[in-house]
This record gives structure tokens, sequence and C-alpha cells, in this order.
């Protein structure tokens, strides 16, 4: 069965890997957002608690010099908070006040007691609403220095997931092509040395190490086949010498038998080498199919009724009804029915269907896929799918929704 590319999914890869690279690009622009925005908002505090704290050592130096008061400095101001008014000790103290009163923004108060218990205490305020005004301002340019930079790395990822995605479909088409049935299939070298390389190179590996043992294989075949044909077709001859009897008529058929397995090996063989080449005609495919199915010998029902005339190789078409026939006699069960619709023909029995194994992975070579199915040698449908990929037809293998086996194949109009 051929393996198809799911354009969908290549898309989606394409667009999951763009959408991970700005989703990673949002997460940094917003952790590097949050983190300036904090430094920026504890630089204001500590340059605020600095300088809260000289201007109050200055302050508290010009009092204690002149008893003068300087700009910003107050004793026991009515707005100082609680915890600064009653200092246990003669050195300075600071505290951030985050509240906002009136028009003074959060603020730091820095304040010392003028002398021993009892005295005043100088204090001073230094706002901070000004400065922290400007991180809101900070936030949104930010805001738009990501949005830009987004904007430009989601093209860029695109395209980067873009080359990404062209090399592994270069890879994906090769299997493809592989699996169905194209040996000579390579990717070949591809850009760059990373992993995508690596899979390039090993499907390469993998299909040159497939096509010898295949190769190997079809030789073997064909040259057990060759070497055969001529003593079965002796055997052949010395059989139809003997006097007629049970026993002549027994290794009779059973030396024809042993010729149609050899026939049936040279035809495979010649058909994996690409050693056959169909000739076409415009033929009634009724007829055709009729004369396959009394070619036969079999007790088969035939419908013809709708048949249309098709572009084929009758001999080759005759070839796949025929073993179609057949199996469905040999492996499935009475009655066999083989209907012509338009350009389908349908073959179907009444036995115990098509088994799973032989449905998902096709017809093998020497394996019939269940005991139920009777005995062979699994040569007839492998030849049936063989000819029809010759002749360009679609051979489908499936099972009746009320039972038995059933074979339907497309042919060009």
């Amino acid at each position: 069965m051929r393996l198809r590319h799911r354009r969908d999914r290549r898309t989606s890869l394409r667009r999951k890997i763009a959408a991970l690279a700005a989703a990673t690009a949002c997460l940094v622009v917003a952790a590097v957002g949050v983190l300036v925005h904090l430094w920026t908002a504890h630089d204001i505090r500590s340059r605020a608690e600095a300088r809260a704290f000289n201007s109050v050592y200055a302050a508290m130096d010009v009092y204690r010099r002149t008893g003068a008061l300087s700009d910003g400095a107050a004793l026991d101001p009515a707005k100082l908070p609680a915890a600064l008014r009653d200092p246990a000790d003669g050195e300075r103290h600071t505290l951030v006040v985050d509240r906002v009163e009136g028009n003074v923004g959060p603020s730091v108060w820095a304040a010392q007691r003028t002398g021993g218990p009892g005295s005043p205490v100088l204090a001073v305020q230094v706002n901070m609403g000004p400065e922290l005004s400007d991180l809101p301002r900070l936030d949104a340019a930010m805001a738009v220095a990501s949005l830009i930079a987004l904007a430009a790395a989601t093209p860029l990822a695109a395209y980067g997931a873009g080359l990404l995605a062209r090399r592994l479909r270069r890879v994906a088409e090769t299997a493809d092509r592989i699996a169905a049935g194209d040996l000579d299939a390579r990717t070949g070298p591809t850009e760059g040395r990373d992993e995508v390389a690596d899979i390039a190179a090993t499907v390469d590996l993998m299909a040159d190490s497939l096509a010898r043992r295949l190769r190997v294989e079809r030789q073997f075949t064909a040259d057990v086949a060759h070497e055969l044909r001529t003593p079965v077709g002796g055997l052949l001859a010395a059989a139809d010498l003997l006097p007629a009897g049970p026993t002549e008529d027994l290794l009779r058929a059973r030396v024809r038998d042993l010729r149609a397995l050899v026939e049936d090996l040279l035809e495979i063989s010649r058909l994996d080498a690409g050693a056959e080449q169909p000739v076409r005609a415009r033929v009634p495919l009724g007829e055709v199919v009729r004369e396959a199915v009394q070619r036969t010998g079999l007790d088969t029902e035939l419908d013809t009724g709708a048949a249309e005339t098709v572009e084929t190789d009758p001999r080759r078409l005759e070839r796949i009804v025929g073993n179609l026939v057949v199996n469905a006699h040999r492996h499935g069960g009475a009655p066999v029915l083989v209907t012509v619709e338009g350009s389908t023909v349908r073959v179907r029995d009444h036995g115990p269907g098509f088994p799973e194994d032989l449905l998902r992975h096709g017809p093998r070579r020497f394996h019939t896929g269940a005991a139920e199915r009777g005995a062979g040698h699994g040569l007839g449908l492998t030849i049936a799918l063989g000819q029809a990929r010759l002749l360009d037809a679609d051979l489908r293998l499936g099972n009746a929704p009320d039972g038995g086996a059933l074979a339907t194949l497309h042919l060009a109009p």
C-alpha cells in the first residue's frame, strides 16, 4: 500500500515551530520587561532613600550649627509616620511610604532626633512620584519595542521552520517513494550537518541495503524459475508418454501444478525487474471479463450488464481477473460473484474473507494469511497486484459487510 504525504501535517509542523519561537520570544520579552520594571522601581527607591538620608544629615548639621532649618526639613511634621516619631536612638532612620497624599506621591521619609529623649525630631520627605510616574511610560516603551521585535522575529522563525520543513519533506518523499516500490529513490546530500542530514543519510543507506537484498532475492527467484523450467518441461513431456491410469493422471496433475508454479515465479521476476510492458487496446470490458472467467473453468456467477469499453492490455486484464476468481474459489466459499459496473470489476466470495494481516500489509509470496482460507503458494494475489500496477489500475482488497472477501479493480475508462 502506498503511503501519501499529508500537507496539513507538514504545515502544522512549520506553524508549531514558528508558534514555539514566537511564544519563546514573548516569554523572554515578558521576563525582561518585568525585570526592567522591578529593577527601575528598586533603583528609584534606593536613590530616594539615599537622597533622604543625605538630606537629613545635611539638615541636622545646619540645625546644630545655626539652629535654622534648611529647605525641605521640618521639626516634628504632622505627616511624619508614627514609626519615625519616637526614634529609640539618635541615629538616622528612613521609611518608604507608598500611599499618595494630595499631590505628593509615594515618598521616602528620613528622620533623626535632634538631641536627647524628648527633643524634637528632624525629618525630611523625598517625593518619588515624578520618577515613579515615568515607569508606565517605560513599560509602554518596552511593550512597543517587544512587539516590534516579535513582529520581526516571527517571520524569521517561520522562514527557518520552512527551511527545516522542506528538508524533512525531501526525506519523507524519498521514504514514500521507497515504500511505493521505487528502490532507486534517494534523498542525496542535504544542506547542513545536523540531525536532518543524519536522517537523510540513514534513509539513503537503508534504501541501498534494501535494494541490494531485494535484487539478490529477485535474482535468486528468477534463476530458480529459469533452472526449473527445463526439467519441469521434460517431466511434463515424459508424463504425457505414460499410459493412462489413476497414478499417471495424478502424476500429470502434480507436474502441471509444478509448471504453473514455475511460470508464476517467472512472471513475478519479470514484474519485479520492470521487464513487462503493457500492449493497450480499446476493448469491451464485459467480454474480456467473461472470457477470463470461462478460462478458469470454475462455477462463477457473472454480471456484465453495465460494462463499458476501456483502454487496457486484455491479456493482462484476463490474468488479473482469472487469478482473483481462482483465489476466491480456492480460499473462499461459494457462490463466487463477478460483477462489472462501468470500468470497475468486483470479485466476491462468501467464505471467511481476507485475514486482517493481509489487509494491513498486502499479499505476501508463499503466505496465504490464514489456515481457514486453505492451502496455496500465495502468488496469485501478488501477480494480480503487480499486473494492476502495470496497467495503472487500482486493485483493492477488502471484506464485504455481510461476510466474504471482496476484490475491487478500478480501470481507467
